[in-house]
């Protein structure tokens, strides 16, 4: 783990990152577009999608700090490793969620032995579905500091920043899936204008969200200074 980082619930303020994600694309828009233009054509090679990710959180961490920046530092794969083990972990999950749906397919179809559907796969998939639809919610929220700790906190180990997620998110779960419904709801504002808004609205969200993982990575800081100084005053 970070030595510099004291993980605690985090205090989501989805409200401000809307508010900071729009003014920060106002002033910097035209860097953030050609920034976000790199993301995609990252995202095409294949296993590097969320490498791209991680990394246009990089570049808007730099751009926001004033530090030199370039679009093509979006073409980094220090990364690389983790979001590959990543995404490995993900299709793991994925595969396995499949593996009981084929089955109970599969026999049901051997019982009724012809191409009408069978009723007892409906009963067993109707509640199957639905249990793993909220499971694939709950541990997308829990994990939704996962990125920022790998791209912007240099945490490479995957359970580490599974462990440190799951307790910045406490409590928090509702409030960053309504920050997640908003934000992709304003994104969507894209789809209607014949999807050439989609290149308008999507760099939103990479800001929206940078500002969330900005201010949740600096309430889990660990300041020495400060907090030998906060003792000092009992």
């Amino acid at each position: 783990m970070n030595v510099n980082l004291k993980p605690r619930p985090i205090n989501f303020n989805f409200g401000e990152y809307i508010n900071k994600g729009f003014e920060f694309l106002k002033k910097d828009f035209g860097n953030i577009f050609i920034a976000f233009l790199v993301c995609i054509v990252m995202s095409i090679i294949p296993f590097c999608g969320l490498l791209a990710m991680g990394n246009m959180y990089k570049y808007l961490q730099k751009l926001n700090k004033n530090q030199p920046a370039s679009p093509g530092d979006i073409f980094d794969f220090k990364d690389f490793m983790p979001y590959f083990i990543l995404q490995l972990i993900v299709f793991a999950a994925i595969f396995i969620i499949y593996i009981p749906l084929i089955i109970v397919l599969a026999l049901t179809g051997s019982i009724s032995g012809s191409d009408d559907a069978n009723p007892l796969a409906a009963i067993f998939m109707v509640p199957y579905i639905i249990v793993v639809m909220i499971a694939i919610y709950y541990f997308a929220l829990k994990a939704f500091y996962i990125t920022p700790l790998i791209s912007l906190k240099g945490i490479k180990d995957i359970k580490t920043a599974w462990n440190i997620s799951k307790v910045m998110t406490q409590g928090n779960l509702i409030a960053i899936l309504l920050f997640a419904f908003v934000v992709g709801l304003l994104a969507q504002i894209g789809v209607l204008a014949c999807g050439i808004g989609l290149f308008l609205t999507l760099p939103f969200v990479y800001a929206a969200n940078y500002f969330a993982y900005e201010d949740a990575l600096q309430q889990i800081e660990f300041d020495e200074i400060t907090e030998i100084g906060s003792k000092n005053e009992f």
